[in-house]
């Protein structure tokens, strides 16, 4: 009886030594393979959420890529009202994220107040001032060189020589993108009037559809918007005018919203900007400071024109490819305010 009790023993001392030696489940941050760290990123949307088919939705592609490519851990914080971005932040900073990209220049305060708290993390904003710390990036866009390009569309494909622009809120961030457009109808088309007008916000899409059809119905067959998810409703505008209206998306291809009624988008590549912040961390390369991103960098562009490119007459479309190697080759410089454009002087074009 003692040698079966001995054995017994034995046996429970073997199977315990077996299961001690056995490694533990990866648990969150950690890679399956030789206990590297996986780098964990996470953002913070602006209150125009994650689904606003724009610079959110596009900031989201890029973790998503990080996902994909990196192995990343990933995830998005919405944020209902202002006082969230700094909670938000927070929350993403206190569980340890090692990049927090902050979607908004609307975010500068916030981040501000987090970041020195937690030097530990990597934080990016995207569209605005970043503290002057060693852990912050911000991610900045010439947006006034890929509005140019579609004012530039824009002018050479109306028929009735009046286009329009509508804009969010009324701020130096927006009359950018206002003036590189009516820049880029002035180079192309001398003649055309552009109609401009604001929504004052970021989300209400029945005033932007409202705005447009107002343009619409004053003349204008092409309207432009930088309105956040107010421009869904120039979009919807010029689906509901119909044949011969158009309206152009920004930040995100917004081509396939309505197909055949956007003309093209100005696309900001929020979505590769995020990604190679986060690819720099895993590296081991980041570098604090500011990324400014335009054409020559492929920071911003036209869409592919899915939907509309057999509309265009080949020679419209080798002027705008003209005048996009002279913005990247500095042999165009765009202006970015009302008072740069009142000097602008128009390339010659052959």
């Amino acid at each position: 009886m003692r040698r079966v009790h001995l054995l017994l023993a034995m046996s429970a001392l073997v199977l315990f030594s077996a299961c001690a030696k056995k490694p533990s489940a990866p648990t969150s941050g950690e890679a399956p393979t030789g206990g590297k760290k996986k780098l964990r990123a996470a953002m913070v949307t602006d209150i125009a959420g994650i689904g606003d088919r724009s610079f959110n939705e596009s900031a989201w592609r890029g973790l998503q890529r990080a996902q994909k490519e990196l192995g990343a851990e990933v995830r998005f914080l919405e944020s209902a009202k202002l006082p969230d971005y700094e909670q938000n932040l927070r929350l993403l900073a206190q569980q340890k994220y090692d990049v927090v990209i902050a979607v908004g220049f609307a975010m500068e305060d916030a981040l501000k107040k987090v970041a020195p708290q937690f030097p530990q993390v990597i934080f990016a904003i995207v569209d605005g001032n970043a503290p002057d710390l060693p852990n912050c990036v911000s991610l900045k866009f010439r947006e006034h060189e890929g509005s140019f390009l579609v004012g530039a569309l824009a002018g050479a494909m109306t028929k009735t020589n009046v286009v329009g622009f509508v804009g969010g809120m009324e701020i130096p961030l927006i009359k950018k993108f206002e003036a590189g457009y009516r820049a880029g109808v002035m180079t192309t088309n001398p003649k055309a009037k552009v109609l401009v007008g604001y929504t004052g916000n970021w989300t209400d899409s029945a005033k932007g559809k409202e705005l447009a059809l107002s343009q619409f119905e004053r003349g204008a067959d092409i309207v432009y918007h930088a309105s956040g998810q107010c421009g869904l409703g120039v979009i919807e505008a010029a689906k509901a005018r119909g044949k011969g209206h158009f309206a152009i998306g920004v930040d995100s291809d917004q081509d396939y919203i309505a197909p055949g009624f956007v003309l093209t988008s100005m696309i900001k590549s929020v979505d590769n900007a995020v990604f190679e912040v986060c690819k720099s961390v895993q590296e081991g390369t980041f570098q604090p400071g500011t990324r400014d991103l335009g054409i020559k960098e492929n920071g911003v562009g036209l869409s592919p024109m899915r939907y509309t490119k057999q509309l265009v007459p080949q020679q419209v479309l080798d002027k705008i490819e003209t005048l996009r190697q002279m913005i990247a080759e500095g042999k165009l410089k765009v202006p970015q305010s009302e008072e740069e454009l009142k000097a602008f002087q128009p390339p010659a074009l052959p």
